[in-house]
């Protein structure tokens, strides 16, 4: 964590009125809602989409003002490739002009963007702005920035299988060597930590196929906001739910023992 994170982060943990130890340093986002927030006002799905995307750049603020380490968000999941091929162009047209236009914001802040997800199926235009956005940033030291584009949390894991698999069929590594540590090398972003925090808007009491190795102790905090209306107020209620909660890890709570 660079001096800057962490004096943000202990500024919003006085702000909040909460210790430093009970914050989230890590957040990932299932953005979800575009379309319904687009059908309530009567417009068609792409401008539910467009709005959404104007709400990466501001929640990337946020989490850095807030002090977060990582944000992680769920973008395009492998899935999404059976929606209508329209709303499927509109989206790669979007990431393209989006991951041009937050450059400025990422290199101002210090942001460090990294990619989850394989790029197969992906335009060539769209490969070429996420590896440029990439390259820019590969040296930034502040909050790191996860982009879950064409990502599915089933394959991550079976591709990290696969990986280790030929390592120990090539004699790279024993029986002995395959423990989580090394499978968590071989998803797809191992420089990000697991999520403290997980955060889905819209509603919906579901993780959709999202980091499913990395979530397996992260708090949840579902909000019914569509993600177009999600604000720092939401995000910061999030957080304040998250702060009141035990996490014990399997362990027993000894401060509630009778």
């Amino acid at each position: 964590m660079t001096q800057r994170t962490e004096i943000n982060l202990v500024k919003t943990a006085e702000r909040l009125g909460v210790a430093v130890e009970q914050m989230p340093r890590n957040i990932a986002i299932i953005m979800d809602g575009n379309g319904r927030w687009a059908q309530e006002k009567g417009k068609a799905r792409g401008a539910g989409h467009r709005k959404g995307g104007r709400i990466v750049e501001r929640t990337a603020l946020d989490c850095v003002d807030l002090g977060i380490e990582s944000l992680t968000l769920y973008s395009f999941s492998i899935e999404n490739w059976k929606r209508p091929q329209n709303e499927i162009d509109q989206l790669m047209a979007l990431y393209r002009k989006y991951l041009i236009g937050i450059r400025p914001m990422m290199m101002k802040n210090k942001v460090k963007l990294v990619h989850l997800g394989v790029l197969d199926n992906l335009p060539d235009e769209l490969i070429a702005e996420l590896n440029k956005s990439i390259e820019m940033t590969v040296d930034n030291d502040g909050m790191i920035l996860g982009f879950a584009l064409n990502y599915g949390g089933r394959k991550e894991i079976l591709d990290a299988a696969k990986k280790i698999a030929q390592e120990y069929k090539d004699g790279e590594i024993t029986l002995e060597d395959v423990d989580e540590q090394l499978m968590k090398d071989h998803l797809y972003t191992p420089q990000i930590s697991d999520p403290d925090l997980l955060i889905r808007t819209a509603g919906e009491m579901r993780v959709s196929n999202f980091l499913l190795w990395q979530i397996s102790y992260s708090e949840f905090f579902v909000t019914d906001t569509f993600w177009p209306d999600f604000n720092k107020a939401n995000l910061e209620e999030a957080i304040l739910t998250y702060t009141a909660r035990n996490r014990r890890f399997g362990n027993i709570d000894t401060k509630r023992e009778v």
